[in-house]
């Protein structure tokens, strides 16, 4: 008997919770239902085929002039009607001149763009991701960072800059300092990223897109894991071509800490290390000079050979 009122008594509170997340689903969606009615005001039948060309013709995000180009209508006449749709929900502005379709799956107008590579490809263009962002990519590192890094030769008012709730850290290069990259695709957008081995370089050139020296150094040694002679021909050439001495003091002070017999590489750094010392990380202090490689490190990164 005991067992029928425990059964029928599990039975009830099963029905309980079933029905209460029911509930909770309900209320989530008219609170969506909500603002869909709230903001997505009407739009006219000119209006609605007007914007679905646009969206079926772009790649998920469009400026003025592309939409303008679309319907083959003057540039200021688009531009009223795009300002207009996002008045009434119906599209996003990423920033000036740039737009994208909502996403229906939030209380609040959203890009239905959840890609931030996309973004950053349409703001920072000419560009390609780097740095740490990178490194996530081609598996060097199991740090996860939010910002993301890109590399243009845009001009840029902030290195900083925030969309949709989306960081980025812009790096300012030059045109001919876009190179070393690798094509991925993200849905219909071809987006340039870094290779594995430019990747490194770029961090040996400012750590401070790799999280720091600390992760550079980690990041380095998970490529090393893997790299070809080819690989560490190619590592040199990058590194040569970025201009930079700094490169190849800060390359040549961490390979030999993560392979100290291959001499031949070491001895490719030495041969093309340039006069003057530098800091193993510029963010960091320096008080010990290691000399066969011109830097200025930290003591903690002091060796028993450098002590």
């Amino acid at each position: 008997m005991l067992f029928v009122h425990l059964n029928f008594t599990l039975d009830i509170l099963r029905a309980f919770y079933y029905t209460k997340s029911v509930v909770v689903h309900l209320i989530k969606e008219l609170v969506k239902l909500d603002y869909t009615m709230a903001n997505l005001a009407g739009i006219g039948k000119k209006g609605r085929r007007q914007l679905t060309v646009i969206l079926e013709e772009s790649k998920g995000t469009f400026t003025v002039e592309e939409a303008s180009g679309i319907l083959q209508l003057p540039t200021t006449e688009t531009a009223k009607s795009l300002a207009r749709w996002v008045n009434q929900g119906w599209l996003v502005r990423l920033r000036r001149g740039l737009y994208a379709p909502v996403t229906f799956d939030s209380t609040t107008p959203m890009a239905a763009i959840d890609d931030p590579w996309i973004i950053a490809q349409r703001i920072f263009s000419p560009c390609y991701i780097g740095g740490w962002s990178a490194a996530e990519h081609w598996g060097l590192t199991e740090q996860i960072f939010r910002t993301v890094v890109v590399f243009t030769s845009r001009l840029i008012r902030n290195r900083r800059e925030e969309v949709q709730g989306i960081q980025f850290w812009a790096k300012k290069v030059a045109d001919d300092k876009l190179y070393g990259t690798r094509t991925v695709w993200r849905g219909q957008n071809k987006i340039l990223v870094s290779d594995p081995g430019k990747t490194v370089v770029d961090m040996l050139d400012d750590p401070a897109i790799g999280g720091g020296i600390r992760i550079t150094e980690d990041i380095l040694k998970e490529y090393l894991r893997s790299a070809t002679p080819s690989n560490l021909v190619e590592l040199l050439t990058y590194a040569e071509r970025a201009g930079n001495g700094a490169i190849f003091k800060r390359l040549g002070f961490l390979f030999e800490r993560i392979q100290p017999d291959n001499q031949k590489f070491l001895q490719n750094c030495r041969k093309r290390l340039t006069s003057g010392n530098a800091k193993l990380d510029p963010s960091l202090p320096a008080e010990k000079l290691v000399t066969r490689w011109h830097l200025w490190i930290p003591e903690s990164w002091a060796t028993r050979r450098e002590k």
